[in-house]
């Protein structure tokens, strides 16, 4: 059921990007099984969702992405520390695995996506050089990390996107390296601490008249 616009809004303005999250909080199994579900429905360019999302809970392994987050303390005191993983260079082979899942879901033949596949090959892999292809993944992943932050507002449940990390730091201490895919950003889940402050500072951005165009 859709949610009404005013609860939209209010979830918005209640999010921030929490500083400090309370270590004792965690997030109830169905609340982060919807979340969950809320990245794999992330939609894609083309679909082709070249991610993996790295859910991390291990105390151990989190408080070890301290040291790898500018020795912020967010992936340690959080609930579930998500990495976003992208694929380092997407092959024909992915494109065929996608194809195959397409037939599986909708019940319909290989052969009968051939047209769709000439294309994903021209557009994706042919048509853009691997560091090309690397970008167009990384800017996939921020679809999904907008998407889990509303999803999680929505939930009353608190977030902090993360850029300040070091992706090889990541990728070898979640054990990345030879999987294909490399970190690109984090995002820390949890329930905010009552200790931070940030948590009743004014929301700052720009009015509507700033921002918006009309045509």
């Amino acid at each position: 059921m859709p949610v009404a616009p005013s609860d939209l809004v209010s979830s918005l303005r209640w999010r921030y990007a929490t500083k400090q999250f309370d270590p004792n909080r965690k997030i109830a199994a169905d609340v982060w099984e919807a979340l969950e579900e809320s990245l794999i429905l992330t939609p894609s360019s083309y679909g082709l969702q070249p991610w993996r999302f790295v859910v991390v809970t291990t105390q151990e392994l989190k408080e070890q992405l301290v040291t790898a987050s500018w020795r912020q303390k967010q992936p340690a005191d959080c609930s579930h520390h998500v990495v976003f993983a992208v694929s380092q260079d997407l092959s024909e082979g992915d494109i065929d695995g996608y194809i195959a899942r397409i037939a599986n879901v909708r019940q319909v033949t290989a052969e009968s996506l051939a047209g769709f596949r000439k294309m994903l090959l021209g557009t994706i892999i042919q048509g853009m050089p691997a560091a090309a292809r690397a970008e167009w993944a990384i800017r996939q992943a921020y679809i999904a990390l907008g998407n889990l932050m509303t999803s999680a507002a929505l939930l009353g449940v608190d977030t902090c996107p993360m850029e300040g990390i070091e992706p090889q730091k990541y990728d070898d201490i979640l054990g990345l390296g030879g999987t294909g895919y490399t970190t690109c950003v984090a995002c820390a889940v949890g329930y905010r601490a009552e200790s931070d402050r940030y948590a009743a500072l004014a929301k700052v951005r720009y009015g509507n008249e700033q921002v918006i165009l009309r045509r």
